[in-house]
């Protein structure tokens, strides 16, 4: 899973790969993976990721839009933990994540904008199984995201 960097494969296939112009940050053990997509679109909430962590396949990427909101975090080392024991290969957050520590020795990708102490509200309010547009990425459903130290791409088909 981690046989890949993102600069080869964009040099392999730079007209049909999506490059993500956010930076984010590494959190989780694994600092390479890649997957099928699986989205959720919150703004500071998340029972619906939640969910998603519960029920998308092994070895997919939940990609989360949290609207780069940095007031709270949307995951920490409980929902790190779901991640890791249902064998998801990551995770990418457009907004925060929390313990932080805890999170380094999840054997999954976790990749997010930054640090926040404060848990998220519980609400329920997003959506699940949507596009998402961030990071100058269309983000769909069923496309592949390959993430390393260089960054992240999004291709339609599966590149590896």
């Amino acid at each position: 899973m981690t046989n890949f960097k993102t600069a080869d494969l964009c040099d392999d296939h730079a007209s049909s790969v999506q490059v993500c112009h956010l930076e984010f940050q590494s959190f989780g053990k694994r600092k390479r993976f890649y997957g099928k997509i699986e989205t959720v679109d919150v703004y500071e909430d998340n029972v619906l990721f939640e969910e998603a962590l519960n029920s998308v396949p092994a070895g997919s990427v939940i990609v989360v839009n949290g609207g780069g909101s940095r007031n709270c975090a949307l995951m920490g080392d409980r929902l790190a933990g779901i991640a890791a024991s249902r064998e998801l290969a990551g995770i990418i957050i457009n907004g925060c994540v929390r313990d932080s520590a805890d999170l380094a020795a999840m054997d999954t990708g976790i990749f997010a904008l930054g640090t926040n102490p404060l848990k998220s509200k519980k609400n329920g309010i997003g959506e699940r199984d949507v596009k998402l547009s961030f990071g100058n990425v269309h983000w769909k459903p069923g496309e592949y995201v390959y993430a390393d130290e260089d960054g992240v791409i999004v291709s339609e088909e599966q590149l590896i």
